[in-house]
């Protein structure tokens, strides 16, 4: 979510909802821990949603709730679901049998992953998911996003996705049209870009974010403060910018 100091940058905030909007996504996640959901206010996060669903009226949009008020308030703002938001985002790690469990139960259609550095319990799990081929696995993992759709992922939720969200996309149609060579590519450059957004300290990826966007041309370069993170040195934002410039010219996207 982009900010100008503590203030929500709504300018900015309806100009990266139209440029979204032209993306060939499913749909959107707001109110997520991408988006500080759970330090916005009430009339912020109506604002967020409104935002949203005026932008993107015809996909999917989900809200991270914490409490049932805010998953009222999602239902009541046009979302189309709420999904539990943990406080520290960081969810739940099931044994095996506990996994077959929930996957048995009719109502559950899948289950997304995000281990962020641990590839042997997504692999793990994949295992076991791969065991139930009508159930989806969803992957969350930022630095390994290729690798996880070569372990049965078939959609993704992810950080990562806020930012070169066109370049991800493109490597979910590679892989899915097996069209290897192109899905090796693309699967290396965005390595690169997550190695330089999801880093210690881990928090501060929702700044690089933002600066990701603004070095595609997306948000004002003014608009990327994020109140609740860590400081973040000028380095850094030039590791993100040129992380940025080397996707976009390996894949042949100016930008």
């Amino acid at each position: 979510m982009p900010f100008r100091a503590a203030t929500l940058a709504l300018d900015a905030q309806r100009d990266y909802a139209r440029w979204l909007a032209q993306q060939p996504v499913a749909g959107v996640a707001v109110w997520a821990h991408t988006g500080r959901g759970p330090h916005l206010s009430a009339e912020e996060r109506r604002s967020v949603l409104s935002t949203w669903r005026a932008a993107l009226p015809d996909k999917v949009i989900v809200a991270g709730a914490n409490s049932v008020e805010m998953a009222r308030e999602a239902q009541s703002g046009g979302a189309d679901a709420a999904f539990y938001l943990y406080e520290a985002a960081g969810g739940v790690a099931y044994d095996d049998d506990t996994l077959r469990a929930l996957l048995d139960l009719p109502a559950v259609i899948g289950i997304k992953v995000a281990t962020l550095d641990s590839v042997m319990t997504f692999q793990r799990i994949a295992a076991v998911a791969g065991t139930y081929p009508d159930k989806l696995l969803v992957t969350g993992e930022d630095r390994f996003l290729g690798y996880s759709l070569m372990l049965g992922a078939r959609a993704a939720l992810i950080g990562l996705g806020a930012a070169l969200t066109d370049l991800q996309v493109r490597l979910l149609a590679a892989f899915a049209a097996r069209r290897y060579p192109a899905f090796l590519q693309l699967s290396s450059l965005l390595d690169g870009f997550a190695a330089a957004t999801f880093v210690r300290p881990m928090e501060g990826y929702v700044r690089r974010m933002l600066w990701a966007l603004a070095a595609d041309g997306v948000l004002p370069p003014d608009a990327c403060d994020d109140p609740w993170g860590p400081t973040l040195g000028p380095e850094e934002r030039e590791a993100v910018q040129r992380a940025v410039r080397e996707a976009r010219a390996g894949a042949g996207v100016g930008g």
